[in-house]
């Protein structure tokens, strides 16, 4: 298909979707925290249309539970919406959780290819232990991980997840499939090319543009780091599906790295 200069297949990494009865109430209580402009009313239906209208073939829907509690009820939510075909969905396990490996087996068993954890409302840091037995679940379940990287405007004074401690959970879990969003830490990526490019680390491109990365270093990231460790993501409904597709098509790359970018990389990860 074609789409904004893309002659391949799409698969954006990083979206949001909730389910109906709560969808209104999170879109409109995370806006007004986050200050920003959703580009969905928070359901699966507007996220396909957003795909839909960018040349998007499917998403990766990044579920979170944010306490023990809540965890059941989400992960029920993301195995409904896998089955969707175009969605892949990840379900999520809290580090106060009592049920880590009875909810690990949950999800492998309903074909769920990953977890989604977001350190900062989660109120835990990324290399804490609680993380720990999550981390060696996913390492044996051959599970991927994708955190929220960097700054988060609902703790804005404290980053739970920086470069540096993304790094010291690499360095303890070599096997593990970490995908750190927002490439890598969102707006510390000066510490991001000091700690993880070039790192055992996979790289969503999601809000690179919204917060302000120069286009110059984003070029200087790609080019540094393993080409096959970089995921387009958008971060929808937070962040445009077509301005992220225009911002990773105005990188100085082949269209083969691109490609690798917006569809292979996903592919050979997600098998």
């Amino acid at each position: 298909i074609e789409s904004h200069g893309c002659i391949f297949m799409i698969i954006d990494f990083h979206t949001h979707a909730f389910p109906h009865n709560l969808a209104e109430r999170a879109i409109s209580k995370l806006a007004a925290v986050a200050k920003m402009e959703p580009h969905t009313d928070g359901t699966i239906e507007s996220l396909i249309k957003t795909m839909d209208d960018a040349g998007i073939d499917r998403s990766v829907v990044l579920n979170i539970a944010t306490n023990p509690k809540q965890q059941d009820n989400v992960n029920t939510f993301a195995i409904e919406l896998n089955k969707n075909p175009r969605i892949i969905s990840f379900g999520s396990i809290h580090p106060d959780s009592d049920t880590k490996r009875e909810t690990m087996i949950r999800l492998k068993n309903s074909k769920i290819r990953g977890i989604k954890l977001h350190p900062d409302y989660m109120e835990t840091v990324i290399d804490d232990e609680k993380f720990d037995e999550i981390f060696a679940l996913c390492c044996e379940f051959d599970m991927i991980v994708s955190i929220h990287a960097g700054f988060d405007v609902i703790s804005p004074n404290f980053i739970h997840a920086t470069p540096e401690r993304i790094l010291n959970v690499i360095n303890k879990f070599p096997s593990l499939k970490l995908v750190a969003a927002h490439v890598g830490g969102n707006a510390l990526w000066d510490d991001v090319e000091k700690f993880l490019v070039g790192k055992n680390v996979w790289l969503d491109t999601s809000l690179a543009k919204a917060f302000g990365m120069p286009i110059e270093q984003m070029n200087r990231i790609v080019k540094n780091h393993d080409p096959e460790k970089i995921l387009f993501g958008s971060d929808m409904p937070w962040g445009s599906s077509k301005e992220s597709i225009d911002y990773v098509n105005q990188l100085s790359i082949s269209s083969e790295f691109k490609e690798k970018i917006f569809v292979n990389n996903a592919l050979k990860l997600l098998s």
